[in-house]
């Protein structure tokens, strides 16, 4: 028999289910945060002492992201007036060359930093199955007609900083071992790694400094005491946020600000706003 307790207690659990419901796919994966970080970088330049760097990941631009709400993101960024900026890959979720005219859009709005604006690729940015070159040559294209410098295994000098960029390691085109053997063995770098997974196969030798990555989304969903469901890394413990590597060797994974499934419930998409100081 349904009593009028158990009613109004259907009741209740339905209207809140309701609620999280429309919380987490309506309210939250649109909720951005700007996270204020030190970024304490062993014997780094004095010109770069109380300079920021602002990190953006996962636009994951196309037919599953309001474009709107991308732009809007971006101009918040720009706000911010950094010195540097870095895209850590998937700009883009591609389907057809549409995804392409649509990130071109976008990118119009992105930030620029005073001294550098650099990106990496990511594994969407290789198009389906994480293998098509032209794909990527082309989200390559459109960022550089942004402003935005890719690096694919390379390595830049910005202002006395080391920064190196690693291509995409599901792509299979993440080749550390040539480019740490061209770095400076006198100072820490900056390095710019999508997959955070890459940290685990670099070989590191000496090498010192902070690694940002994305990809993970903070596994997009993240209830007290349990693990985040969603998360494509083989290392659980770079989920999101810093992890500590050892021997001045730091780890930040950007929570995204977008998504393959809209879904984000206690993982808001992030803005990262990095303060260089001396470690």
């Amino acid at each position: 028999m349904l009593t009028r307790r158990r009613f109004l207690a259907r009741g209740a659990g339905a209207v809140a289910g309701a609620a999280l419901a429309l919380y987490a796919t309506r309210i939250e994966p649109r909720w951005v945060q700007v996270v204020r970080r030190r970024m304490p970088v062993p014997g780094l330049p004095a010109a770069l002492a109380g300079r920021t760097l602002v990190q953006l990941s996962d636009l994951h631009v196309g037919p599953r992201v309001d474009e709107r709400y991308v732009v809007s993101v971006l101009e918040l960024a720009r706000g911010l007036a950094p010195d540097l900026v870095a895209f850590t890959g998937d700009f883009v979720t591609y389907h057809d060359p549409r995804q392409l005219e649509q990130l071109s859009r976008v990118l119009r709005h992105a930030p620029r930093g005073r001294l550098a604006t650099l990106g990496i690729l990511g594994n969407h940015d290789y198009g389906p199955g994480w293998s098509d070159a032209g794909v990527a040559a082309e989200a390559e294209r459109r960022a550089r007609e942004a402003g935005i410098a890719i690096m694919r295994n390379e390595v830049m000098d910005v202002r006395g900083l080391t920064v190196v960029g690693f291509d995409d390691l599901w792509a299979h085109r993440f080749d550390p071992a040539p480019v740490l053997a061209r770095l400076p063995r006198d100072r820490a770098a900056l390095y710019l790694c999508h997959n955070p997974d890459c940290v685990d196969r670099m070989g590191w030798t000496d090498e010192r400094g902070w690694t940002l990555a994305g990809h993970t989304h903070g596994g997009q969903v993240k209830l007290p005491l349990l693990p985040p469901p969603l998360l494509p890394v083989s290392n659980r413990r770079y989920a999101a946020g810093a992890v500590d590597l050892g021997r001045d060797r730091w780890l930040y994974v950007n929570r995204g600000i977008g998504h393959l499934i809209p879904v984000r419930i206690g993982v808001r998409p992030e803005v990262t706003v990095f303060s260089f100081e001396q470690a």
